[in-house]
């Protein structure tokens, strides 16, 4: 029976929202000589809206925006922009990951590693642009693990979490079937996004999704834990798993199972 553990990206391999993803718009508009930025406060509310160039798209909409910016009327124009600041936006962001200013979470490394040695597969599923998810992957878990992950990131698919088509375009590739997969996340959206392609979730919370509802989640803990790093702390534990100082392989197959047993309930 083949198994696989499939990660988000931002707020699951590293803490880039804060760190990372939000000082690069800051910078990408002060280089294109855009009058905007973004309070940690008013990102954080555009997290709720998955992908980058969804989010920059929003502020067309947004009143503050359009009169100190201004809003091109040519549909045309506009995504040309979208496209422009995106692609600036991630040379900057990339940059920062390389600098090791954004820090890794814990646990990745590590679960991934013990995941392997058992036969999963390995995977992550982000609406974040493939390169950038490539700078993060290798930061985190190191060039040659790296190589071991199936990537499926950004405009892969037609639609972004929380729908579930990157989830299941990730089993279509991955070969395994839903039941026998379990989904890293850190927000409601991939939460909702992996149950809809039928996934067990277990969540790590971050700064930006701490207040977010996982109440449907088999796991919700602050953080996978290291054995020389910050212990585990489980905030709501559905699978009944036992956790010690951090999450290992053997709690992921009590999620799998746990969520057998309750046949998936999914959030709603």
């Amino acid at each position: 029976m083949e198994r696989a553990l499939i990660f988000d990206c931002d707020g699951v391999l590293g803490d880039t929202e804060p760190y990372g993803h939000l000082p690069a718009f800051n910078q990408m508009w002060k280089k294109c000589g855009i009058p905007w930025a973004w309070t940690k406060k008013q990102y954080g509310e555009k997290l709720r809206i998955s992908g980058g160039k969804e989010r920059m798209a929003s502020l067309f909409n947004d009143s503050a925006f359009r009169i100190r910016v201004g809003v091109p009327k040519s549909e045309y124009i506009r995504k040309d922009l979208i496209a422009h600041w995106h692609k600036e936006k991630t040379v900057i962001y990339e940059q920062i990951i390389n600098s090791g200013a954004v820090p890794a979470r814990p646990g990745v490394k590590r679960l991934s590693q013990e995941a392997l040695r058992a036969g999963w597969k390995l995977a992550v599923a982000s609406t974040s642009a493939p390169s950038a998810v490539q700078v993060v992957l290798r930061f985190a878990v190191g060039d040659e693990l790296a190589q071991k992950f199936l990537v499926l990131a950004g405009d892969i698919v037609q639609a972004k979490k929380p729908a579930p088509d990157i989830y299941n375009l990730a089993l279509e590739r991955l070969q395994v079937l839903p039941q026998n997969c379990v989904a890293i996340e850190d927000s409601r959206n991939g939460m909702l996004a992996a149950y809809a392609a039928c996934i067990p979730v277990v969540v790590t919370i971050s700064e930006f999704t701490v207040d977010e509802d996982f109440s449907d989640a088999e796991l919700v803990v602050d953080s996978l834990g290291d054995p020389n790093g910050p212990r585990t702390e489980v905030l709501a534990n559905r699978a009944g798993t036992k956790i010690g100082d951090m999450v290992e392989l053997k709690n992921l197959i009590d999620v799998i199972e746990a969520a057998t047993r309750s046949q998936f309930r999914i959030a709603g």
